[in-house]
């Protein structure tokens, strides 16, 4: 079976299961697993941040930092498909008590610097008061495209003109690095914090980096632990982690798959196909999702629902282009 439903089914390298088997260990929650050290010194370096933070998921990332950049009742601006609005289960209430104003971004999902002046809000004795701004590259709703720097540090600056901070979620932040042709610490620079996955492109099998000055990360380590992502001898996973933060250069082998995939879907009657900017290609079919996606299924390929009529195929280091090419050829014989 060929999985396309995400980047995140890739399974480990032998590299990163012999990684995983002779880490060096201690307890992380006392700061005593010299391999997490690395890897959070390692992940700073290459962000471009004082320090970094290993956590269990992106989405847990995601939540700390909106818990630490903000006080109960405060309020955050976010585009309306952000992955942290969208698809964390609510996670900005429940977690943080604080309330989201969403902004429409277009098809690309990038907010225009009038946008986040014209959703401020000033604390007073009726409003919220807005404290936080929330970013996403690449954008996956979107179709993973990536926004160009300018555009973030647009949006940055505007916010920091009301004394607002500003989280990025960069769950596929080196994949927005590879499509611009920048350094990843390029794209971090106008922001606060970040947030990025180990566990989707670059292929390790758990974990992301939650990375901003080391006041913040200080801060972010309790709430960390009050979320229950105080790991023990987490090493044994981090460690796989190293490796991954060096795959980083072979993304653009991705992208070019992805871009193969959808030259190929888009020759088929029925399909409707956007031009992809990283390794997310959306499909718009002519019937039911779900009806698309059990025959192909059938045919030995797998990939995600997005929408009633949207499909979503991601492409990885588990698949080539061969196999895009198969995925092609399931495709037409439905």
């Amino acid at each position: 079976m060929l999985d396309f439903r995400s980047d995140t089914v890739t399974k480990p390298s032998e590299a990163m299961r012999e990684a995983a088997r002779d880490a060096d260990v201690g307890d992380d929650v006392y700061r005593g697993d010299p391999t997490v050290n690395e890897l959070e010194a390692r992940a700073a370096e290459v962000v471009g941040t004082e320090a970094a933070l290993y956590v269990p998921s992106g989405t847990m990332g995601n939540q700390i930092a909106i818990r630490t950049h903000t006080e109960r009742g405060d309020e955050l601006l976010c585009e309306t498909d952000s992955h942290i609005y969208k698809w964390e289960l609510g996670g900005i209430a429940q977690h943080s008590g604080v309330q989201a104003r969403t902004i429409d971004g277009g098809d690309r999902g990038a907010l225009a610097p009038e946008q986040v002046h014209d959703g401020y809000v000033a604390r007073d004795g009726h409003r919220p008061g807005t404290s936080l701004l929330c970013v996403e590259n690449t954008h996956n709703s979107k179709g993973g495209i990536a926004i160009p720097v300018d555009d973030i540090a647009a949006a940055a600056e505007a916010a920091r003109d009301h004394d607002v901070s500003v989280h990025l979620d960069g769950a596929r932040l080196f994949n927005a690095a590879a499509a611009l042709d920048v350094p990843a610490s390029e794209i971090v620079a106008p922001v606060d914090t970040v947030m990025f996955c180990l566990s989707k492109g670059l292929g390790a099998p758990v974990g992301s980096i939650l990375a901003g000055p080391e006041s913040f990360i200080e801060e972010a380590r309790r709430v960390r632990k009050l979320f229950g992502g105080g790991m023990r001898q987490a090493g044994m996973i981090a460690a796989p982690g190293l490796l991954a933060l060096e795959n980083r250069t072979r993304l653009q082998e991705d992208h070019a798959n992805a871009q193969l995939l959808a030259d190929g879907l888009r020759d088929i009657e029925g399909l409707g196909v956007s031009d992809p900017d990283t390794n997310i290609v959306l499909v718009d079919t002519d019937g039911p999702a779900e009806t698309f996606l059990d025959a192909l299924e059938a045919e030995g390929v797998l990939a995600s629902r997005f929408g009633p009529e949207q499909v979503r195929f991601c492409t990885h280091w588990d698949v080539d282009g061969s196999d895009v090419e198969t995925a092609i050829d399931a495709a037409s014989s439905l």
